[in-house]
This record gives structure tokens, sequence and C-alpha cells, in this order.
């Protein structure tokens, strides 16, 4: 485990910002953590491995029957916090004592200081989505409006990660759509450059683009414009963006009527349009604050195990926008650590943090978050909980917020539950079976015979169930034999759960089916039938019959085809299910030939492994772009040094660098 060890532990103390952090621990935990796995010790002593249990900070990561991470958690004092878990179960919750009965083993990461511990707890949470954490469901990312101030002639771009570059940064956003709309409107408003030309370096060296000939760009690209003029037009796109709107609507208001009373009244309409454009721009940005601060105020109502988490975002004292969050959590967890726990995982990578965050409620440990958020914004970050006057009613009117869509979201969950029932109970009678809840489909994808690959769906009551789909890589068939590799699938999926039940462990694998649902017909649901005869078990199998146009027109139970009204609720959820399995099989098998298209083209490259692959496709995106690159920007890519940029280039262009 020392790979690990040492990984975890230069993590946390070298790196000081927070997207450094982030961005380094995905590839290489996966790695750490596939070798971690070959050197697991299956007879792990818990009271004997209790006993040696520094008294230092840290993170621990307890391991479930599959060595999965199922919980993460930081202690100031890793030997008292983790012996708690194994200790009188007086006072815990039953998540908790559930997470315990399921502990195999657990690792633990020594640090320095309670604020390390923090941010590698945070980043490990946000890595592995451990079972038995609280866990925020959604993983947003928010658009900025960008005016890179470094170029001699600034652009104006939409973004969606900031960078500590000299670049003006605005936002966040919560509409890629408003973005859009208002870069469009600066560009016709100001005549700001769209082309990625490197200027003043470039300037000449190609005719002006489409955009200066309709009057949206001033071509500084051909040295019309000097570097003087156009940033003032680039610090009236500032000023806009800033919310200081009226200079411009004058402007525009002057041409509107100069054109109208020359009669030229198409030219009239463009400037109307535009002044229409700021009207609902500046309608989505208003005031409610009493200053200019930056903050976001957080409300979150819960109920159950379930709760909803509502954020403003003011910036410069307007509301740019406001966007909500689901989270699960245990109903006996305290409504301050949930706000807690909310606040770590939403700026954990979050690209901007506001000068103060305002909550309902004080919050345990909020010395160390602000000293956090602090050093990863680089200067003082705020934690205020409101209790008087406009600022608590504006935390009230976010808490009233989460609250309204809990409940418009509860009702929509109840509806849905009343027609997943209804399409359950359809089948049910139609197949007369009885209590059906979870049902699996299989599908197999091929390109003629090339990388067959199986996929297991699950629905669950009527919804899927994400985290217990299946993939299969089919071994022992070659060319493009589907009822073969269905059997490989069938045998593999239940011998596999059928071991782990021998074994008292718990999965996805170890719950077996109400109902299997073939894709296919009588083939397929005989494949189904005699894989599971000779394993020694009982599960309904039916198959779907098609027509002539590849339709389901009927099931196939029992040896018999059973017709269905193909307006029925029932018929609907076996068309969901069906589509969901064909979906998953065939994005399973492009991903396949997609990492063999990347292997055939960078793998025979002299000092090109897997990790280099990986990074390069990461900052490229696809090997077009790799070809393109020049040995200075192969050589920027994370783990690639210049030797290694100096063959990728050579193999592509054929030629020394």
């Amino acid at each position: 485990m020392t790979k690990l060890h040492q990984l975890l532990y230069n993590v946390g103390m070298k790196e000081q910002e927070e997207n450094k952090i982030t961005s380094s621990l995905s590839d290489e935990l996966t790695d750490a953590w596939d070798e971690a796995k070959e050197l697991t010790d299956t007879s792990f002593n818990i009271p004997e491995e209790l006993k040696k249990l520094p008294k230092k900070p840290g993170v621990y990561l307890m391991h479930g029957p599959r060595d999965e991470v199922i919980y993460v958690g930081k202690a100031v004092n890793l030997r008292n916090r983790v012996r708690q878990y194994f200790q009188s179960s007086r006072g815990k919750s039953a998540k908790i004592l559930r997470m315990v009965s399921f502990i195999h083993r657990f690792e633990y990461v020594v640090v320095d200081s309670e604020l390390e511990a923090l941010v590698l707890e945070n980043n490990l949470i946000k890595e592995y989505k451990p079972k038995y954490n609280t866990l925020l469901k959604d993983d947003k990312t928010y658009p900025y409006i960008k005016v890179s101030m470094g170029e001699s002639f600034p652009r104006i771009m939409s973004v969606r990660r900031i960078k500590k570059d000299k670049g003006r940064y605005f936002g966040p956003y919560t509409s890629g759509l408003a973005v859009n709309n208002t870069i469009e409107l600066l560009h016709k408003l100001f005549r700001i450059r769209t082309c990625s030309r490197v200027l003043p370096r470039d300037i000449g060296k190609e005719r002006p683009c489409l955009y200066y000939h309709i009057g949206q760009c001033m071509a500084p690209c051909n040295g019309l414009v000097s570097e003087e003029e156009y940033r003032q037009q680039v610090s009236k796109a500032l000023d806009f963006l800033s919310g200081r709107y009226d200079e411009v609507k004058r402007y525009l208001t002057e041409r509107m009527n100069t054109f109208s009373e020359a009669m030229e009244f198409e030219k009239a309409a463009e400037y109307r349009d535009l002044l229409r454009s700021i009207d609902e721009i500046s309608e989505r940005q208003k005031v409610s604050s009493l200053d200019t601060d930056d903050r976001d105020i957080i409300g979150i109502y819960k109920q159950g195990s379930e709760a909803i988490a509502q954020v403003f975002f003011i910036r410069d004292g307007r509301l740019i926008g406001r966007e909500h969050f689901h989270i699960d959590t245990d109903e006996r967890e305290r409504m301050q650590d949930t706000v807690g726990s909310f606040v770590k995982q939403f700026y954990t990578g979050t690209p901007y943090i506001p000068k103060e965050i305002w909550l309902q409620t004080e919050i345990s440990e909020e010395e160390l978050l602000c000293e956090w958020l602090s050093a990863t914004k680089g200067r003082k970050v705020r934690i205020l909980t409101p209790k008087k006057g406009q600022k608590e009613k504006l935390v009230e009117m976010a808490i009233n917020n989460a609250r309204s869509i809990f409940e418009r979201d509860a009702d929509k969950i109840k509806r849905e539950e009343l027609r997943t029932r209804s399409a359950l109970d359809e089948l049910s009678g139609l197949l007369g079976l009885s209590g059906i809840s979870r049902v699996e489909s299989y599908d197999i994808s091929n390109t003629q015979g090339f990388q067959s690959v199986g996929s297991m769906v699950v629905f669950v009551d009527g919804r899927p169930k994400n985290n217990d789909y299946r993939k299969f890589r089919i071994r022992s068939v070659t060319g493009p034999n589907d009822y073969a590799s269905m059997e490989e699938v069938l045998m593999r999926r239940f011998s596999h759960g059928l071991s782990e039940r021998k074994d008292h462990r718990e999965s996805s694998f170890t719950a077996f089916p109400d109902l299997i649902l073939m894709d296919g017909g009588k083939g397929q649901v005989n494949i189904a039938l005699s894989v599971l005869s000779r394993l020694g078990l009982s599960i309904p199998v039916c198959g779907m019959v098609k027509d002539d146009r590849h339709r389901t027109r009927g099931l196939y139970f029992q040896n018999e085809e059973l017709p269905i009204d193909t307006h029925s609720e029932a018929f609907r959820l076996i068309t969901r299910i069906q589509d969901e399995t064909h979906r998953f099989a065939i994005e399973f098998h492009k991903s396949l030939r997609s990492k063999a298209s990347v292997h055939s083209v960078l793998d025979d490259i002299d000092g090109i492994g897997q990790k280099r692959r990986r990074e390069l496709m990461r900052y490229f995106k696809d090997a077009a772009a790799i070809k393109e690159a020049s040995v200075d920007e192969l050589a920027s890519v994370p783990s690639m040094d210049r030797r290694a940029a100096q063959n990728v280039y050579a193999f592509f262009h054929g030629k020394d660098c």
C-alpha cells in the first residue's frame, strides 16, 4: 500500500491550491487503488489494526466486502475517531450501524494538520462517492464570461473554469444560453473579435473574416484599429458586464431614433432589437442586496433522508442566478451537519468562491472551513449566519425556495410512483406473476463480431437503478454469435451472484431479479432458461416478440406469445427498459472502439504509455488535435517531458524536430 500512502500524503501535504488537488487525484488515485487491491490482505484483523492507529490528524477510508470505499472521514485524532465506530452502538444512527456491519477493512492517511485532512477528505468523497457519506447528488459546473485581458486585443468567451491569469471573469451563470446570448450581444455592440489568432504577431497574415464585413468586428487582425481604440471598446464591454447599461441604452436609443426619422426602418429595427436584448439581460440581474459584495446565499430544506439546497448567486449586489441541488442524507442527521457537508462538497473544486457565504445555521468547523476557503480563494472568505433584518429574510427566501422545489419534486415523484406501480401491476397481471419489483434486462453489442460486449440494466420499482448496471466483455466467443455471447453473460452474472451469496457478501450481483426481460423472442428466452436451469435457479424469463418492422408486438412467456396493448403503461415501461438496455450496451461498445482507435494511433509511439496517452487525450480531446500540436504544446501536458513530446511530433510529421 506504499504507493497509495505516498500519493495521498503528497496530495494532502504539497498541493496548496484546491484546484491543483482536484485535478491531480483522478487517474493517479485510480491506478493506486488498482495496485492496492492486488495487495489487499484478506485476513485483515480489525481489532489488531485498531491498536496500530496513530494519535495524529488524518483521513480514514472504510472498505466494504468488494474492497469498495463505503465511507470517508477525517479526524483530529485517528485512533480515537476510528475506534468509536467499533465500540458501543449507543447514540449511533441506523445508517452508521449498517455501515459498520459492512466494514471489511479500513485505510488511513496521516497528514500534518486538520486543514489538510479537510481538503483530502473532500476530494476523496468526490472521487469515490461513498455509499454512507452525505452526498451532494448534483455535480454541476457553471458557465462564466471571460474577457482575456492578458492579450493585446482581448476576446470575450464562455468558460467553465476560472484560471489564475489576467482575465476578468463574470458569473457564474446558471444558463448557458443566457451566456451565449450575452456574448453575441457584446460582439454586436462593441465589435470585439471572436477569432483565436495571436495578435499582434499574426496581424496582416490573413484577410478580415466575415464578422468584419457584417460590422461585428473591428479587424485588429489586419491592423484596421489601434490597440488603444480597441481597448476602449473592451472597457465599455466590461462596464456592460458589470451592470452599467445606461450609457449603452442611451446611445442605442439615439441611433434608433435617428434612423427612424430618416425612414431607414430596417436599421432602426436592428437597434430596437439590441435594446430589447439589453432589457432581457438587465431583467435577469435584479438587485437583491444592499451592497455590491459577492456572496452566495444558501438555504436547505430537509425532510427525512432527502434534502434540497437552494443557492442564490449574488455578484456586485445583483442576483445573477440561482440553482438547487438534491442531497442524500441521514434522517437523524442534524441540520447543521447537513449544511456543513453541503458547503464542503459544493466548494470543493468550485471555480469561484465569493467573499461571503450566508447560511441558515451555524456549523461545526466553521473556522476551519473559512481558513480552507480563504486559502483556496487567495483572500479572506467569511461564513455568516444572519439573525435579523433583510439579510435574514434573504436566507429565509432561499429556504422557502428549497421547500417549494422539494414539494414540487415530491409531487412529481409520487405521480411517477403511481405510474410505475400501475405499469408493474399491468405487467404482473399479463404474466400471471406477483410482486415484480426488480427487473433485469440484457443486450449484446458488436460490429461484425468485433469486440462483443454485453450489458446488464436494472430497473427497481419501475425506475432505473444505475448503480447496479454492469458491463461484460465477451471472453469465450469469437465472431458475431449473440446467443453464445448472451449465454456467457448470464452464466457469469448469476455464477458471480451465487458465489457472493455463499460467502455472505452483499453486492448488486447478490440481488436476483423477479423477472428477466430479454430483447429477443423464443431463442433468447431459451438461452436464459438453460443457464438458470444449470445453476439451479428459478427466475421468470420473458422475451419480446417483434413484428416485420422490428417493433415489439407481444411478449413470449412460458412457451406462448402474449399480446400487449401498445398504449398501456406496461408497454411504455418495457419500451423504456428496452431503450435503456440498447443505449447502455452501445455506449460501452463505442467506448471500447474509441479506446482501440486511440491505441492504434498513440501506443506505437516510443515513450508513450497508458498514463501519457490518457493525459494527451484529456488535454487535446482527439488524435487530430494532437497531430496539429507543436512540440511546446505537447510538452506542456502533465506527465509529458520534451523528449516524449518530440517523439509524438516526429511520429505524426515524419521528421525530426
